[in-house]
């Protein structure tokens, strides 16, 4: 719009016939090269609609909206500015060329020599022009370089200055509830001895509120004796000079010693992480035999410990835990006139507790439901689980022992999948003086790919794309490099596209292939 403007001003200057006519006629003089502008501009916006992955949904809306409201700026110029331009300057008004007009001023004359004095003796001599370019691809391949030379920090989202983060306590598979609960409140404690932090919150066997960590790390599927979170608050960011990344850096260092006097692994999760990813750094393990992923797994995993810069380094899968079966001898059970049923419904009662009936008041809406379970002495051990007795139908006790056969096995892990596929995921922060996932995997590659396997071959680690079949072991990077790999490739390839748009455009207008390059 001003560009239709500043060219019906310049036609009012002028002073040529009728001002009506004079609006249109510089309506329409411009109305060309305004349309190609409108159009190249949504040109280089449009594309990014269609980048794909997490990041898609949060583009999206830029492109879409920015498009449309170049559409609607181009009709306002159109139609509604030359009215408004003719309503506000009236019908004889403006200046014309001798009723005191005024030139340009004395700074915009000094940038118009300053810019003619750089720009003419490169449009006149082809060798100074040719220099010139060089020292741009010079300049480019300088910035390119400094990913390379680590000078530069390659991540997706910049960490954002919060008033919070979590810390995540993993004691290990069997722990009791109170053992998690007094590693929680020594960490805690060690927290809240710096000044930045206002006070803590402790959830054992529980997991916190669900927040964005919640939501995309799972931590709101946390359950058990073995697990808590503790949410650390500090004082607002306009009340403190260190940033909440630097100051959970220093939580973490703080809280490592007293996390291996527990024997517990904790996290430092900032809120929010940064993109929604199961971790910053994820490796996935695939393969042939559920045990040697295990295996190289753990190898992996400790490549990761011995890295530099690579902190809070864990993996999803549960130790091995004892399991104990209750084998019902069903002929002495028949004989003695029990169900195995009731020996369920008995161990059930005096291991977890099991209702035994309704209890029905007088002004209560709904029943409350009474609870049968053995004192937590009757429950210590197998030998007190061994010595409960279950009535007979003629009324005698008989001993639990008498009827089943106790078997310790090892109850079965978890198994995950991706894709259908079996995976063990290793994960991990970044943090120290480059803080860059990219960084990272450049540092553990090699490492990696030199770990001994019996099979006679090297681990195949794949950057992109999941692996095509479980034959040989394979080892995924995944995490934060994912997602940025996926934004910036589309983003490559939405780049490309806007070239050849405007290129598309502008031989349209110049009628000449040669001109736009």
């Amino acid at each position: 719009a001003i560009v239709v403007v500043e060219n019906i001003h310049r036609h009012f200057q002028m002073g040529k016939g009728d001002r009506k006519i004079a609006a249109v006629f510089a309506t329409d003089e411009v109305g060309n090269p305004t349309i190609l502008a409108t159009f190249t501009v949504i040109a280089s916006l449009l594309p990014l609609a269609f980048v794909g992955g997490l990041m898609g949904p949060y583009m999206r809306p830029i492109p879409v909206n920015a498009s449309w409201a170049m559409l609607f700026s181009l009709v306002v110029a159109f139609v509604v500015t030359p009215w408004v331009t003719l309503r506000v300057m009236g019908r004889n008004g403006g200046h014309g060329p001798d009723d005191g007009g005024h030139g340009p001023s004395k700074s915009d004359l000094r940038i118009t020599r300053m810019y003619t004095a750089i720009m003419k003796p490169l449009i006149g001599d082809s060798r100074r022009r040719n220099l010139a370019l060089f020292g741009v691809v010079l300049l480019l391949g300088a910035s390119v370089s400094l990913m390379f030379l680590r000078a530069v920090r390659v991540k997706m989202l910049p960490y954002d200055n919060k008033s919070e983060f979590q810390v995540i306590v993993d004691m290990p598979e069997g722990t009791t509830l109170e053992s998690t609960a007094a590693a929680a409140k020594a960490l805690a404690a060690a927290v809240r001895t710096m000044p930045e932090v206002t006070d803590t919150q402790i959830y054992v066997g529980t997991s916190g509120p669900i927040n964005f960590n919640g939501l995309v790390r799972h931590y709101f599927m946390r359950q058990g004796a073995n697990v808590a979170d503790i949410q650390v608050n500090l004082v607002g960011k306009h009340d403190r000079k260190t940033q909440s990344h630097d100051l959970s850096k220093q939580v973490r260092d703080l809280l490592v010693p007293i996390a291996k006097q527990h024997d517990a692994n904790i996290k430092v999760a900032e809120v929010p992480p940064g993109p929604p990813v199961l971790s910053t750094m994820v490796a996935e393990i695939y393969g042939p035999d559920p045990q040697r992923q295990l295996e190289v797994a753990q190898q992996v995993r400790a490549v990761f410990e011995a890295t530099p810069g690579i902190v809070d380094v864990d993996w999803i899968v549960e130790a091995p835990q004892p399991k104990v079966i209750f084998a019902v001898d069903r002929e002495k059970a028949a004989v003695a006139g029990i169900s195995p049923e009731m020996i369920a419904f008995e161990l059930r009662m005096a291991g977890a507790g099991a209702e035994a009936g309704l209890l029905h008041t007088e002004h209560g809406r709904t029943p409350v439901p009474i609870m049968l379970r053995t004192d937590r002495a009757g429950r210590a051990g197998l030998a007190q689980l061994e010595g409960v007795s279950l009535p007979s139908p003629e009324g005698r006790m008989v001993p639990l022992a008498s009827l089943v056969t106790i078997q310790e096995t090892v109850e079965t892990a978890s198994i995950y999948h991706k894709n259908l596929r079996r995976v063990v995921y290793v994960t991990a922060e970044v943090a120290g003086a480059t803080e860059s996932p990219i960084y990272g995997i450049l540092d553990m590659k090699q490492k990696i790919a030199a770990l001994p396997l019996p099979e006679g071959y090297a681990i195949e680690q794949l950057y992109s794309a999941m692996p095509t079949s479980e034959d040989r072991l394979v080892m995924k990077w995944d995490g934060e490099w994912q997602i940025t790999y996926e934004v910036f490739r589309d983003m490559g390839i939405a780049f490309g596209v806007v070239m050849l748009l405007v290129y598309v455009l502008v031989v349209a207008w110049f009628k000449s292939f040669l001109t736009p390059l």
